[in-house]
């Protein structure tokens, strides 16, 4: 019988010991952000609809060695939910201004789901700031992505969301959960997560800042960005990517590609594990991302080395091999 897993009731947690919600103002806006350890830069990037809360399981034990910073982006969290722009690109320089708040030159980059995306985006507009990349479920590669993210940028979406916050809603969705569940499908793998990401939406604000942000990169038919294209600029940098294999919302078919385009790339796949293989196995996890970063030197990059990449291109042979298995049109 498939292993259920319970959907957690939102309630408010208790932050790891020194990684309390802190705030800075950044163009006008508030921006929470937790901070703990000391070391190595590492920023923590969650995804769509999360918060730093995402990254609960690994800020203490990665704050012994590491400066660690886990911010709740711009529209999530506690931070401000303004009618702003919501583009990877805005994210990649909101991030680049807090680091400069806090006085912090160079990072390690971890990035979930979306958050690997604006990681990716981050490495291509600050490369000189970037030590290294782990990208856990990455958005960006193919135009595949799970219908439920798909509907929830058709119009209305907004008001669907907010009546599953009505009292009586989360039964029958607690129901269908676990009969997909015990049937042992993917999506039953990652639903208590989802749902977990929708209780988080506590008010329209929220749920706004999320159709925003999902809008920025999906549509009805799929992704509508790639990374595949531009991401051979990432040599240099050491990159991991970590991937469920029974990842329901970016199927695995999308590590592969995002391994194959990127050379000297180190591919970890978590058999058993969706969507968020970082909460189905944090321990082998932060193990993984600790033996990454000792075992890796920081990323050398040069304005030379940049402009002869650019000059010369991607590699067509390595990009065609790596766009075979996934839609990117």
């Amino acid at each position: 019988m498939a292993h259920v897993i319970p959907i957690r009731e939102p309630a408010a947690r208790a932050p790891e010991e020194g990684s309390a919600l802190a705030f800075a103002t950044v163009h006008g806006y508030r921006r929470a952000y937790r901070i703990a350890g000391e070391g190595p830069a590492v920023l923590l990037i969650h995804g769509v609809g999360a918060s730093s809360a995402h990254w609960e399981d690994c800020v203490g034990t990665l704050a012994r060695r590491h400066t660690v910073i886990a911010p709740d982006l711009l529209g999530h969290g506690d931070s401000a939910k303004p009618r702003a722009d919501y583009s990877v690109a805005a994210y990649a320089n909101g991030l680049r201004d807090l680091l400069g708040v806090l006085g912090i030159d160079r990072v390690t980059l971890v990035g979930h789901s979306f958050g690997g995306g604006v990681a990716m985006q981050f490495a291509y507009q600050f490369p000189e700031r970037v030590d290294r990349l782990a990208l856990i479920s990455t958005g960006g590669v193919g135009r595949q992505v799970t219908p439920l993210l798909r509907a929830a940028t058709l119009p209305g979406a907004g008001l669907a969301l907010g009546l599953l916050k009505v009292t009586g809603a989360r039964l029958p969705v607690t129901a269908v959960v676990r009969a997909l569940q015990l049937l042992d499908t993917g999506l039953g793998v990652d639903a208590p997560d989802l749902v977990n990401m929708v209780d988080a939406l506590p008010d329209q604000n929220s749920r706004d800042a999320f159709i925003r942000t999902l809008r920025a990169v999906v549509d009805w038919r799929g992704q509508v960005v790639t990374m595949l294209d531009r991401c051979y600029l990432a040599r240099g940098i050491p990159t991991l990517l970590v991937w469920g294999d029974r990842d329901s919302v970016l199927p695995v078919a999308h590590a592969c590609a995002a391994y194959q385009a990127m050379p000297g790339s180190r591919l970890e796949i978590f058999p058993g594990a969706g969507h968020f293989p970082h909460h189905t196995d944090p321990t082998r996890f932060i193990r993984l991302l600790e033996e990454f970063i000792a075992t890796t030197a920081p990323g050398d990059w040069s304005v030379e080395q940049w402009r002869e990449l650019l000059r010369t291109g991607r590699p067509e042979e390595t990009y065609t091999r790596a766009v075979g298995d996934v839609d990117v049109s």
